[in-house]
């Protein structure tokens, strides 16, 4: 198997279409479903054709590319898979990349691979969705900035190592993506590797930074995972400590604990940043992602209004993925879409995903909202059980 030149013409051509004006453009072939669906089941037979190990896991199911006519039909392959097996179109000598996966052993984690001209679709696919919803237009939002206030130039505290020191975090890449896009000078890593390759938090070096926000009319965009907001807001509590940071700053907290920290309800740990650091809950923004994935969700517009009460995350608020991605909720028990407001397994349908997999059965559960969905948990096997791909499965139960 070769780089092929129809995936990466599907790339390029996918890669335009994610351009600042064109990517929530409503007039978008992507917007509609069936302009999507032309673009899901020309990657799906592609990847049939060029992914060996997702072609054998389609062929043991019975899938033929020349039935498949709608996005909601391709296969979605359990995301335990990228533990497993190489699961790429990427040729091995061509692989110049692996994003890895946090899991709690090292047989636990998966590869995603990747070389140039993938990481360069991963890059142009989550920068529209992340300024969309971190850093909007002024128009878009029904807070709009007082005359004089904040730069519009924002400084960024991420909360994460830097690449070198975790060069396979797909999350560390994104960040690091973000930190180039707003500019070196304007951004800091505060996060650590310690020496068992877990992660951890410089809490001096972050308050230090915090300290500076006192002085300054610039605002603020601080990002991190739900454990290092834990971390730092646990320290703040401790000594005392609390921050005001300038109108207009904003929080990005990804998820994930990863038995890191206590586990703290979305709810509590918002309000705690809103508590400790002062940025209402209208600007903390929730993101959804995967190693496996080259797209993100998100659950909010920062500045957008919205019913500030302790119920309001419950209530409110739903991730939703940008046009190129599509999302299916689906029952453990049949592997078919549930009633209205039951819970089942997220699927995930990622145009961005050219050059490994599209069509993607998580390890997490969900409920449907419209056309978004609230993060559930996990499922309870996720980690206990691999998926045997090879191997068609007696039921319907799916694998993760």
């Amino acid at each position: 198997m070769k780089t092929n030149d129809s995936i990466r013409s599907f790339s390029q051509e996918l890669t335009a279409l994610l351009g600042p004006s064109q990517a929530y453009a409503q007039e978008s072939t992507l917007s509609s479903d069936s302009g999507f669906s032309g673009f899901a089941v020309r990657l799906f037979r592609l990847q049939f054709q060029y992914n060996p190990i997702y072609r054998q896991w389609c062929e043991t199911r019975g899938v033929e590319p020349d039935r498949i006519h709608h996005w909601s039909e391709i296969p979605a392959m359990p995301a335990v898979g990228f533990r497993e097996k190489p699961v790429t179109c990427i040729e091995e000598s061509e692989r110049l990349h692996c994003f890895q996966s946090s899991g709690t052993t090292h047989r636990n984690t998966s590869r995603h691979f990747h070389h140039h001209e993938s990481l360069g679709l991963y890059e142009s696919s989550l920068l529209p969705p992340f300024l969309r919803h971190l850093l909007p237009a002024p128009e878009s939002v029904s807070h709009q900035p007082k005359p004089g206030g904040p730069s519009c130039q924002p400084f960024l505290i991420i909360l994460t190592p830097s690449k070198i020191q975790a060069p396979s975090s797909s999350l560390v890449h994104m960040m690091d993506t973000i930190h180039r896009h707003i500019g070196k000078a304007n951004a800091c890593f505060t996060g650590l590797v310690d020496s068992s390759g877990g992660w951890d938090l410089d809490l001096n070096a972050t308050v230090k930074v915090l300290n500076q926000t006192e002085n300054t009319n610039r605002r603020f965009l601080v990002l991190g995972t739900a454990f290092a907001f834990v971390h730092l807001l646990d320290h703040l509590s401790a000594t005392g400590r609390t921050f005001r940071l300038p109108e207009g700053s904003r929080v990005l907290e990804t998820g994930g604990y990863k038995g890191k920290s206590r586990q703290v309800p979305k709810s509590d740990l918002h309000e705690s940043i809103t508590r400790l650091l002062g940025v209402p809950p209208r600007n903390i923004v929730s993101e959804y992602g995967m190693c496996e994935l080259s797209s993100q969700a998100y659950d909010h517009i920062a500045g957008a209004r919205f019913q500030e009460s302790r119920n309001s995350l419950e209530t409110s608020r739903s991730f939703y993925f940008p046009p190129w991605a599509r999302f299916r909720i689906i029952s453990p028990e049949t592997g078919l879409e549930p009633q209205e407001g039951e819970i089942g397994l997220i699927q995930v349908f990622d145009l961005a995903n050219a050059w490994s997999v599209l069509a993607i059965q998580t390890e997490d559960l969900g409920i449907q909202t419209g056309q978004g969905f609230k993060l559930v948990g996990r499922a309870i096997r996720a980690e206990q059980r691999g998926c045997s791909l090879m191997q068609k499965e007696a039921s319907h139960e799916p694998s993760a």
